[in-house]
């Protein structure tokens, strides 16, 4: 019977290396703060383009352009781009497991609990999360930079990261150590 990877024995010598340094490893397979930055900066490209093309327009033929409730960040524009902002980020995480920044670079959103992403996870990650990220100047974004799998506070509260397409296969090896 000839061997084929498939039914090779693991080389115990590098699955042992592999399992010391995986914190390491992981910091290279998850997408660090400049890509996911730079996501994020053609993520709200493709939204102020949405809102350009298509909300504010229908606002104004709505008649709507300078309506507001009592104060002016409560005004229809306001509320409308923002529900296209929130929208934006849940729909594209929920269908593609990414948004057009992200897949434009090759990164996925990954739950961590080694399951798909689940609908609170989603809105937890791209509603509660992002709106508590950007509600302190965006400072929160920045802890990306700063820990083991590369995850923003949204990360942190939803058991989420962003990982590199090429390394996903990788990384799944890794967390469950079938080398």
């Amino acid at each position: 019977m000839e061997t084929t990877p498939e039914n090779q024995t693991p080389n115990l010598p590098v699955l042992s290396i592999l399992e010391k340094q995986k914190a390491d490893i992981q910091k290279l397979l998850y997408a660090g703060f400049g890509s996911r930055f730079v996501a994020y900066i053609i993520d709200l490209i493709v939204i102020w383009a949405v809102n350009s093309i298509v909300t504010r327009p229908l606002l104004r033929l709505l008649n709507l352009e300078n309506t507001k409730l009592w104060i002016d960040i409560f005004s229809a524009e306001n509320i409308t781009t923002s529900i296209v902002f929130f929208l934006y980020f849940i729909l594209m995480t929920k269908y593609f497991k990414a948004t057009l920044g992200k897949m434009i670079l090759g990164l996925n959103v990954v739950s961590l609990k080694g399951d798909s992403l689940t609908n609170g996870q989603i809105i937890f990650r791209e509603c509660i999360g992002r709106y508590i990220s950007m509600a302190i100047l965006g400072l929160p974004y920045l802890v990306v930079a700063f820990t083991k799998k590369h995850q923003g506070i949204h990360d942190l509260f939803s058991d989420t990261s962003v990982i590199k397409n090429k390394f996903k296969k990788l990384n799944d090896t890794l967390e469950h150590k079938t080398i």
